[in-house]
């Protein structure tokens, strides 16, 4: 195993110099970083921390035990963080014994952001999977070394951003947030963001953002992809369409398989910079068409218990949406329905942001426009909630790959979700 090398005062901090707690976790990142080849920590240059651990789960007594020993050892976090989103909101559709599941499923959550607090909680609204969004304000910058977990985050902050954070368990990125270094290894190196794949993007129109990276997701698995062709249709700038359509599009990267970083031809800011340099001597290539896309769509199962049931509840925003997509989705939904005649969605139907996203988005008349098609906008995880099992056994849809991919809902796209909501049927 490879013997790492640590400044004076990080060895200072692994000999007990700031308590025993502080020398547990360090200790714990140089066993961890010699693991994977770290010869040396670097330290965490972002502004803001990231976690995600254990959202209240009654279950998870372990990780609230540790919590309390890193409170009581003086072991707080050195950056404000922010946090995966709350799993619980009233305003979101549940009947009774729904409720009552998950009173016991998320008995510890006020308990545990109290934990958080305590242990450097940027804001009381600083529960989000989009953090990186203008609205809450932790957005890195190109370079920034980052102690963040939550896979669709760490790949944006990677891939769109260019910073860099490897793929670790929130309670590891709670530790180089504590101690203010990472291990130097996969990501953090320059090696490390090598491309190993060639994905070539041959469709006819632009492809959809959730089967697209559900596809390259599957094929590379945890390597990195340079996409070429997607510049085709997303253009040169990361704006606000380009940057929606890489959020869902690496959300699905990393749930459908484990990427934790891709380049973006023409777009993405170290492709721009250093271009084919990127891409390591032995590449492999997967070529991308309509027909491949139709392939890893028909792909998904559905495993509903009645197949042909008709959708229950409908969810929107697995990542949070972003400003833009809120103000996009209430005009698309408000034109579907006024075509139909209708005032109303016809499926239940949740949108879930930011709260600060939402805070913005409550200033617009667009606000007022979803309240009356009687769309809830929340700001919980979709995820949590149907980790519910009352909740699971439910038909429900959704435009997430992510969603679907770790829960029992149905994957339709924005343009049959639009039908669903605005038409009904299956």
């Amino acid at each position: 195993m490879t013997k790492m090398i640590l400044t004076p005062e990080q060895q200072s901090i692994l000999d007990g110099a700031k308590g025993e707690t502080m020398a547990k976790v360090m200790k714990t990142l140089v066993v961890y970083g010699e693991t994977f080849g770290a010869t040396k920590m670097v330290p965490v240059t972002g502004e803001y921390g990231h976690l995600v651990t254990s959202f209240g789960l009654s279950v998870m007594k372990p990780v609230y035990a540790l919590m309390d020993q890193l409170i009581q050892g003086g072991a707080l976090s050195g950056q404000k963080f922010s946090v995966d989103p709350r799993p619980l909101d009233k305003n979101v559709p549940s009947n009774f014994l729904q409720n009552l599941v998950f009173g016991f499923m998320y008995g510890k959550q006020t308990d545990y952001e109290a934990q958080l607090e305590t242990l450097g909680l940027l804001n009381k609204d600083a529960f989000t999977c989009t953090c990186y969004l203008e609205q809450v304000g932790n957005t890195p910058k190109k370079g920034d070394v980052l102690s963040w977990a939550e896979s669709s985050a760490v790949v944006y902050a990677n891939s769109v951003l260019g910073a860099r954070c490897n793929r670790n368990s929130g309670i590891l990125e709670l530790f180089g947030s504590i101690v203010g270094c990472a291990p130097y290894f996969g990501f953090l190196t320059d090696e490390g963001r090598k491309a190993t794949w060639i994905v070539e993007i041959k469709t006819t129109k632009k492809p959809e953002a959730q089967i697209l990276g559900s596809a390259i997701g599957m094929k590379v698995m945890e390597d990195v992809p340079y996409v070429r062709g997607l510049d085709k249709f997303l253009g040169s700038e990361l704006d606000a369409d380009a940057t929606a359509y890489l959020k869902d599009f690496g959300a699905a990267t990393a749930s459908n398989g484990a990427v934790g970083l891709y380049h973006i031809e023409g777009l993405t800011p170290e492709v721009v910079e250093l271009g084919e340099k990127l891409i390591a001597p032995d590449a492999k290539t997967y070529v991308i068409d309509d027909a491949e896309l139709e392939r890893v769509r028909k792909s998904y199962p559905c495993i509903w218990k009645d197949a042909s049931a008709k959708p229950k509840l409908c969810f929107v925003g697995c990542p949070h949406l972003s400003l833009k997509q809120l103000h996009d989705w209430t005009n698309a939904l408000a034109a579907a329905l006024e075509k139909e005649g209708r005032k109303k969605v016809a499926i239940p139907t949740v949108f879930t942001s930011a709260l600060a996203v939402q805070a913005e988005f409550k200033k617009t008349p667009d606000y007022q426009k979803l309240l009356d098609m009687g769309v809830v906008l929340s700001y919980i995880c979709p995820l949590m909630y149907m980790n519910n099992p009352l909740c699971g056994k439910q038909p429900v849809v959704t435009n997430s790959n992510k969603l679907r991919t770790y829960t029992s809902a149905r994957y339709h796209t924005d343009e049959e979700i639009l039908a669903l909501l605005s038409k009904g049927g299956n």
